[in-house]
Order: structure tokens, then sequence, then C-alpha cells
């Protein structure tokens, strides 16, 4: 860890003497020019504005013009004919092939977030690089739907051959409603089967099959692959690592026990795991195949008596292999999954395989092969045995179909992760506060930095904490209309300079031996206008109130969005994400099964142990944007009463950077708000200027 410099930052000094509308202009770190906000205990704040009704999201004002997103589409000049389109329909009549339609997602074979670049194959064939959105190719129609974090986004890099989907907004049809309005009845649909979830797949077959058309799995060819021919970058081959056990915090031998207690009591006689993540953390192994997240390709299968890891064995050093065979794990071909499936179905295998991430190739072969077992074994029966799991769900023949044990074990972190965690985000608050000094600096001196150039001297002052590897997502550097971009991401030559008279999101993340890191702070360098004061006091009472929740054990996340969202509701504005995902300790920045969010889905109760993010945010359209994100992880709180004989939870702070004051309008806050503001930077102080 680095010293910071004495002037960088100074102890704060609560007087009880001064108003809120007196307050001294401290600074915590000079870049932010972050005064603590002193407030009289004796008065309250009440709110004083008279606000005008919104419009939709936006509410209008005399300095913003902000236009639908649809209006930039519909204006979109026409482009030459795309030459990638024209080869990939030209497949569509191949012998073997002979498709209408085919959907390429933006996955790889084992559902990951963040995939190598052999396997963008979405981006590829669309320009679209945004993480998430599915494309559909017809034979005369290309379409390519993605959720409100990239709208603007699509918008930019998609071109006029390209139908934009905006997912979730009213009147946009699904992939498969599209394609059941678009092909003539009796169509065939192709999909390559390892790139979509056993669930996705099924969903998608028996939607198109109200139009009788046939979901047909390529098994054999990528037809994006085809095209993309020698241009497609090779395979990632670098080595893998042993995650030392003073991070993990538990060997793998007993986490192995404990997921094979868990085969027992669900009567399966072996687990497929292909969740990248879910591997690395059961086997105490990190890798570098995917960008950001410290992971390797492979699946993993674990019988009652053995485990298998199917993987590239020149990635695998002498140290990973005796921590294998230690671990009585053995090595497969990364390739010879399907085989192996096959070889164990015929045996009789009961798989657990859960459906929502196990992709349909490896589910479609089990299937196959146990209809070839149950009938060389005379076993003709119509309909084959099938097992339910306790909510009620059933799987495939012979098969346990189940949510992974892993992902919920993975997400409830042990003394030594959250120790990890905790270290590794004050090394990186330091270099943070360094760069933050850095950059207000450099602005106020004139000079002109794109983007692009802050997000690179953030990964410099990074890249010095002992422990650093690698950012943990693509750092969202985005100034003034590039803000309201969610998941925006600067690009050489083609990206804005830091407007001073603007505000500025830094959205940015890494990844250390001991953990992973994710913040965004919203800053302004010059004045900012009354309407950006109000939109990021709303957005921080709205990061206060969650930060500060209390409630019932198994409460799930959907029940505490509405805290970070209500200051906002009140005027009629709102964001169109999630307020928390998990993160994992030293491992993807984004994981699961637990989340903070609107979508009402997802019923995983928030854990003492489990990390999420407290994001919330706001952004107009071609104007700005406004986020602020800390990590917190799930606590048990102690209450005077507790109804029910239940546990009450809230939440501990990983995240130690100053929150710019300047951007604060007073007459919002509450003296409780602020109080909790003045307590945080006096944690960033004590906390952070000690960081070695």
């Amino acid at each position: 860890m680095y010293s910071l410099p004495s002037q960088a930052m100074r102890p704060l000094s609560l007087s009880p003497c001064l108003t809120r509308s007196s307050y001294l202009r401290f600074r915590i770190l000079s870049s932010l020019s972050l005064p603590p906000i002193f407030h009289n205990s004796q008065t309250r704040l009440s709110f004083s504005k008279n606000y005008t009704r919104p419009h939709l999201f936006i509410r209008n004002c005399t300095s913003i013009t902000a236009k639908p997103s649809s209006e930039f589409n519909r204006n979109r000049t026409q482009d030459a004919p795309d030459e990638k389109l024209r080869a990939l329909r030209e497949l569509f009549s191949r012998p073997g092939v002979n498709i209408d339609a085919y959907i390429i997602p933006s996955q790889d074979a084992h559902q990951s977030e963040f995939i190598a670049e052999c396997y963008m194959r979405r981006a590829y064939i669309s320009g679209f690089t945004g993480s998430a959105g599915t494309a559909v190719v017809t034979k005369d129609k290309a379409a390519l739907w993605t959720d409100g974090r990239y709208f603007l986004q699509a918008e930019k890099q998609l071109s006029s051959s390209w139908i934009l989907m905006r997912s979730g907004n009213h009147g946009v049809p699904t992939t498969f409603e599209w394609l059941n309005d678009v092909l003539a009845p009796g169509g065939r649909v192709g999909i390559d089967p390892f790139l979509f979830s056993s669930d996705a797949a099924e969903e998608l077959k028996e939607a198109i099959a109200k139009k009788n058309h046939e979901l047909v799995y390529l098994y054999d060819l990528n037809l994006v692959d085809v095209i993309w021919k020698e241009s497609r970058p090779k395979p990632p081959n670098k080595p893998i690592r042993v995650h030392a056990l003073k991070y993990a915090g538990l060997d793998v031998a007993s986490k192995l026990s404990s997921l094979r207690s868990d085969l027992v009591d669900a009567g399966s006689s072996a687990i497929v795991i292909s969740m990248l993540d879910e591997i690395a953390w059961l086997l105490n192994l990190r890798g570098s195949d995917v960008p950001h997240s410290p992971v390797m390709y492979a699946y993993l299968i674990v019988e009652m008596d053995r485990a298998k890891l199917f993987v590239d064995d020149s990635k695998v050093t002498p140290d990973v292999m005796d921590h294998l065979k230690n671990a009585g794990v053995e090595l497969r071909p990364y390739n010879s999954i399907l085989s192996e499936i096959k070889s164990l179905a015929a045996q009789g295998a009961q798989l657990w395989l859960d459906p929502s991430s196990v992709n349909a190739a490896i589910m479609n072969t089990y299937e196959i092969a146990i209809e070839k077992y149950l009938t060389s074994n005379n076993n003709k029966k119509s309909k084959t045995k099938m097992h339910t799991d306790t909510t009620g769900q059933s799987g495939g023949p012979a098969g346990v179909f189940r949510t992974s044990p892993i992902a919920f074990s993975k997400a409830v972190k042990n003394s030594a992760e959250l120790e990890g965690m905790l270290n590794s985000h004050l090394r990186d608050a330091a270099a943070l506060a360094q760069f933050w000094v850095w950059l207000e600096e450099e602005i106020h001196n004139g000079a002109k930095l794109t983007e692009v150039d802050v997000a690179d001297k953030l990964l410099e002052f990074r890249s010095k904490q002992s422990g650093f590897l690698d950012t943990s997502f693509d750092t969202i550097s985005g100034s003034g209309a590039n803000g309201a971009i969610i998941h925006y991401k600067p690009e050489p030559g083609k990206c804005s300079v830091v407007d001073s008279k603007k505000l500025f999101l830094l959205d940015s993340g890494a990844q250390y031996v001991d953990g992973t890191t994710d913040i965004t702070r919203t800053v302004h360098f010059g004045e900012p206008t009354a309407r950006e004061k109000e939109c990021f006091t709303r957005v921080l009472q709205g990061h206060i109130a969650l930060d500060q929740a209390i409630f019932p054990q198994s409460t799930p996340g959907f029940v505490l969005d509405a805290f970070a969202r209500s200051s906002l509701w009140k005027i009629g504005l709102d964001y169109r994400h999630g307020t928390g995902h998990g993160v994992g300790a030293a491992l993807n920045v984004h994981e699961g099964p637990q989340s903070i969010s609107f979508r009402y889905g997802n019923m995983t109760p928030l854990v003492e142990g489990m990390i999420v993010s407290n994001e919330p945010g706001y952004y107009e359209d071609h104007a700005f944007g406004i986020r602020i994100e800390n990590l917190l992880y799930v606590k048990e709180v102690g209450t005077p009463n507790r109804f029910g004989g239940v546990s009450y939870l809230g939440f501990e702070k990983l995240t130690f950077v100053p929150i710019q004051t300047k951007l604060v309008d007073l007459s919002l806050l509450s003296a409780a708000e602020i109080d909790w503001l003045n307590n945080y930077h006096s944690q960033v102080w004590e906390k952070v200027s000690k960081s070695r």
C-alpha cells in the first residue's frame, strides 16, 4: 500500500456551532474539494422547493434539451451493405444447415458475462460491443436486442442494416415474438447449442413452436466462426494459478466434501459444473482466460469418489497439478466433455445439472444418451423417470435439475474472504485518492484529457498497489452526455475530452490477489447547475437509505430496491438498472444468486456474509449521468426487539472513497443524512490516511 501525501488528506473537525448554510470547506481529498457538511443539531431540514410535474423520466429545464433515443435512431444515415450479414446468410442454405434464421447471443459455452475475445461473436457480427445483447439474423432482416443500460451505445454502434430492439420498453417484442412475426410458418431457427443455457433453449423452442417453427441445434459449426475465418483471435492460453488458502479461507477437500453431501441429499451420483467462477471457487484456482475475471475455461464433474477437470492441460503448471492431485482431481481434455457425459449416462449416472447455466449441448447429449441407456436395458417406458426437487420443478431423464449449490456457498463469504475484500478495498481507496488529486490538478491547470487518458491514468495508480492483477471491468469514464450511457466504454480517437463544465462519471474496479473492487463516483470540476445538484442529492439520499437499511433475515433483495429509488420517485424520476449485484471475493465482479433489483423474480434471501453493491443513479439521455456506488457486506445487527424470533440484518461498508459534497443540495438533506455523510468521510480519513 502507498501512504498518501500529507497535503492530499486532512482530518475532519465536526464543530457543533456551525449551521447547514455555513459549513467549512475542509477537504478530504484536495482533488474533489470535499467539505464536511456541518449542521446545528437543533435545526431540522425541510423540503422547500416546489416541483413541476415530471415528463416521463426527464423533467424539463432551461439548461438541458433531451431527445428520446428513438429519434436519434430514426435519423441514422444509410450505411453500405453489411458484408458480414451477406456472408452469414449465404451459409443458411448450406447442406446440413438449411435454416431461415440464426440467433447469436452474447455468451460463451459457460454463460459468462465477460468472455474471451475469440468468443465475442455477437460483437463481431453486429458491431455492438456492450456486454448484454442478442442478435437475430433472418434472410432479409437483422435485429439486436439489448437492455436500458446500452440503448445509447447501441444507437451509436449499430449500422442501418440493423434494427435496434430496446428490451423492456413498451411494445418491443421479444426475440421469439419477433421471429414468429417475421418468419413464415414452419421456419427453421438455428442456434449453437453450446451458447444457450438449457432453460433458454427450451423456452425458445416452446415459444417458436406456436408458429410451427423448428429449433435447429448446429453442434458441429458456429456460423459466425465460419465467416470470421483466420482473423478470429486464438483461444486464451495463459497459466492457471493456485488461490492461496489464506485468501480462500477453506481448502478444496472441505469444499468437495460439503458438495458431495449435497449430492447425497439430492439423490444424485455426480454434478456437472460449467460456470467458470464456481469451478475457480470450488478448486481454489484462478486463471486469466477472461478479461477482468480471474477464471479459466473449464468444465468440472464431481462424483462421489472422484472429480474430473476438463481443461487445456497446457495451462496447468506443476504447482497446479500438485494442488489438484492432492484434492483428488483428475485432468481431462476440455473438448471431451460431451463424450464424458455420454459415458456417465451409459452407466446410468443420475447427474445434477443446473438448467439455468449448463448449456443445451450438454443437456441434450445427456438426455439422448440416457434414452439409449434405458432402451439397452429393456426399459422402454413412454415416460422416463423424473426427479423432482423441493421447489416442485422436475428435471430431465434420470437427472436432477435444480440450481447449483455452489452459487450460494460461494456468495456467502467466510472471514478470510471478507478480510481480503476489506484489505484490497483500502489499497484501492489509496490509489483512487492519489488519482483524484492528480485529475483535479490537471483539469484546473487546463490540461486537455480524454476519457481514455483518465482511465489509463487510473490504471497506472492502481497497478502500483500490492497484489494488483487487472481491472475488474472496462472502466466507464464518461464526461457530460457520455455519462448517461450506463455501460459506456470510451474508445481512443472516438471519446470526449473531460469537460470541467460538465458532470464526470467514473465507474471502475480492480482485481487484486485478495479481493475485487467496484466503485462509482460522479464529480464536477466547475460549478454544477441547480438541476445537477438536485439529481445528485436525490441519488445520494437513495444510496444512504439503502446503506442504513435494517431488515429481517430471509429478506430477498428486491424488497430493498425501493429504498434506493424513493427519493427519485418523489419527483417522478427513476433509473433503468438494478440497484445492487453480488460481487465475488477475488472473483467475478458480478455474481449471483443475490441481487437488489426492481425485478421481482429473484427470491434469493440476503444472508450474512454476502457482498452487494449499492449503486442508485439517474441519467438524462444525451445530457449527463449520475451514479454513486459502494460495496457492502451483509451483517447481523442488534435490535431491541426480535419480532417472530428472527435475526435482523444490515450492511457494513467495504468502500471508503469520498463523495463530492459540492454536488449536494443541502436543503434536501435531513439532519440524519448529513450525519451519515460526515461520519462516512470521517471513516474515509481514519482508514485510508493510514493505508501503507
